[in-house]
């Protein structure tokens, strides 16, 4: 599979630059779709950046030699400009992972009008006629993990910490309260930002502050800062209901886990470039695209449990419930 990928880090990504890409990427067939990933964060961060990584794998497995990946992983955002371009004037399909993503993408696009841009996590808004953003809709799934979260609450408090304090990852929040209430009007829910996705030891002192006031349950929209969240459950412990991947019966700190599929969203790229029929605009993925897109899974849940998500999901699906955009 190495022989197949370009990894870059931001670290090392001008350098990087200068000597491996011409030998990699001429190393394929002529004729393979060059699809360049930019996954700002770590691949391994048990969030977004790997699930996204996890469907450049699916990806990988199901083309083989069919695709040529270049990947660049951990830069600043100060650096997203210059991967963008290093990535654009090398592939033909440019994906980049993350709504942070988003406004270099944009600009980088008006430079590159032959190559397809994709956006994992694109807002509406901003449109150019090679550029596609792929909505997850976090708000719609949230509203369901908050309903998971009070029927697994034992204390009758919750809480949720996000990165960002952007509107998809605030409105996420909104959602994750509002699906709490609708199970136990009476709840208590703290809801925090740190202002950076990665940050860990912001992430386990809001954790903790939630914990002290008697939060049991806890959700977030975090990257590497989830290693804060979970260092403050194991200390105290409380329990985590995950995002992105289900990844059930591998951590006894994780009750539940939102599915909120980017890597679906790497591996339809890929899949709408291969085929041809890649299209440019704003697309909505959530419940309505299927459980591959989005979904929840509470662990052991009970067949009263599973009945009243399912229940949530029907009527956000069918417009009973309307969530925040995000």
């Amino acid at each position: 599979m190495l022989s197949r990928r370009l990894v870059l880090r931001g670290v090392l990504l001008a350098s990087a630059i200068a000597f491996s890409a011409t030998s990699v990427l001429t190393a394929q067939a002529a004729d393979a779709l060059k699809v360049g990933i930019l996954i700002p964060g770590s691949k391994s961060d048990k969030g977004w950046m790997e699930s996204s990584y996890d469907g450049l794998m699916a990806a990988e497995k199901k083309y083989g030699d069919k695709i040529k990946v270049q990947m660049i992983e951990n830069i600043n955002y100060a650096d997203m400009d210059q991967a963008l371009t290093n990535l654009a004037t090398k592939n033909d399909l440019v994906i980049g992972v993350g709504g942070q993503t988003q406004a270099s993408v944009y600009k980088i696009a008006k430079r590159f009008p032959k190559v397809h841009f994709s956006i994992v996590g694109g807002n509406d808004g901003e449109s150019a006629p090679n550029v596609a953003g792929y909505d997850v809709k976090q708000a719609e799934i949230a509203y369901v993990a908050g309903a998971a979260a009070a029927m697994l609450s034992k204390n009758g408090a919750i809480s949720y910490v996000g990165g960002m304090e952007i509107p998809s990852i605030v409105n996420a929040g909104k959602e994750f309260g509002k699906g709490a209430k609708s199970i136990n009007a009476s709840i208590k829910y703290f809801e925090n930002y740190t202002g950076d996705f990665d940050d860990v030891a912001k992430s386990k002192e809001a954790t903790l502050a939630a914990i002290a006031q008697g939060a049991d349950v806890h959700y977030h929209i975090l990257n590497l800062g989830l290693r804060g969240m979970e260092q403050a459950a194991k200390e105290k412990g409380t329990k985590i209901i995950g995002s992105y991947t289900d990844r059930c019966g591998t951590d006894p700190l994780y009750v539940a886990y939102s599915i909120t599929g980017t890597g679906y969203q790497v591996q339809y790229a890929i899949d709408e470039a291969v085929k041809g029929t890649w299209k440019a605009g704003y697309k909505e993925f959530g419940l309505k695209m299927g459980p591959l897109a989005s979904g929840m899974v509470v662990c052991n849940a009970t067949p009263e449990v599973k009945a009243k998500l399912l229940e949530a999901e029907k009527a956000i699906k069918e417009g009973k419930i309307k969530t925040l955009e995000g």
